[in-house]
């Protein structure tokens, strides 16, 4: 197969060719040692199994940072790791014909970890039933040179893949938990240099400030979760407020993200609803009110 005809470069993206600021993988040492384990094991893949926005995606991120920094048992150092846009390779038309010939590309390929987010749309991607991802997989994975990791949520996986019974035994499942509040707080914490960096926005406040507003969006967001009994999207509407507070800064020609568009942020995000944006305005006015005072600004509580 031609380079210009490969569908793991059309389809993928080289996951240990990124640049990475910061570990992406924050407070998900076990599963990442999980993960890895699997990836030990002989014929063995794994699937990532959690709610939607948890961190599935930041785990396999997480691994391929290691791989970049060496800290990764000898038995799997050399590998690369391919993320595969699973709606790209399975939309429109001839799906199933471009799973197979990337079935078929894998085979002449050696020390790939391929991730296959919403693993369960390839199962579906044949008009003739549901894909035997499992044994289509079976050449590559005996020969040990390439390894897989899927994810999905919990729902897609108990619809489509539990009563898969050759998937079930080939893959071993990995539950990803929520996180903690406490977590989130760690992964806003360590997603601020990286958002500096595309932003060219800096978030010039102590460490203590920084933290305490970091807890208070993560607060905000945990009390939506708690009125409106929502399934999680955590981290993922904190970190939503968080890049709009650098969006606030970027449309005022900012250096720096000030309390003004954390203020902004908070107030005008459609991520959380109106009501619980009032209640949290009010902890916000109290919480800083001495940075607030010293950057002038006033916060307004909607009637």
């Amino acid at each position: 197969m031609m380079q210009n005809d490969s569908i793991l470069e059309r389809y993928g993206e080289n996951l240990t060719a990124n640049k990475y600021l910061v570990n992406p993988a924050v407070a998900r040492d076990k599963e990442l040692k999980e993960l890895v384990m699997v990836l030990l094991t002989p014929e063995k893949s794994a699937v990532l199994v959690g709610k939607p926005g948890i961190g599935k995606t930041a785990i396999v991120e997480g691994l391929a940072y290691r791989m970049q920094m060496g800290d990764m048992p000898n038995a799997l150092k050399g590998y690369s790791v391919y993320k595969i846009s699973t709606p790209s390779l399975v939309g429109n038309h001839g799906g199933e014909n471009k799973v197979m010939a990337l079935v078929e590309e894998l085979k002449t390929k050696d020390k790939i970890i391929l991730f296959i987010d919403e693993i369960h749309m390839l199962m579906g991607a044949s008009n003739q039933g549901p894909m035997d991802l499992a044994n289509m997989f079976k050449e590559s994975l005996s020969r040990g040179s390439v390894k897989l990791v899927g994810a999905t949520t919990v729902d897609e996986y108990e619809r489509y893949i539990l009563r898969d019974k050759a998937f079930v035994r080939r893959f071993e499942k990995i539950d990803i938990a929520e996180p903690t509040q406490e977590m989130c707080v760690q992964i806003l914490m360590r997603t601020v240099p990286k958002i500096e960096v595309q932003t060219g926005v800096k978030l010039a406040y102590t460490d203590f400030i920084k933290e305490n507003i970091m807890k208070f969006i993560v607060n905000m967001t945990s009390e939506y979760k708690r009125v409106y009994e929502i399934s999680s999207r955590y981290p993922d509407i904190a970190l939503v407020v968080l890049r709009q507070a650098f969006s606030a800064a970027l449309y005022d020609n900012q250096e720096k993200v000030g309390f003004k568009h954390i203020y902004e942020a908070i107030k005008s995000t459609k991520a959380v609803y109106p009501d619980v944006i009032k209640k949290e305005l009010v902890v916000f006015k109290e919480m800083f009110k001495d940075e607030l005072a010293m950057e002038g600004v006033v916060v307004e509580i909607p009637q």
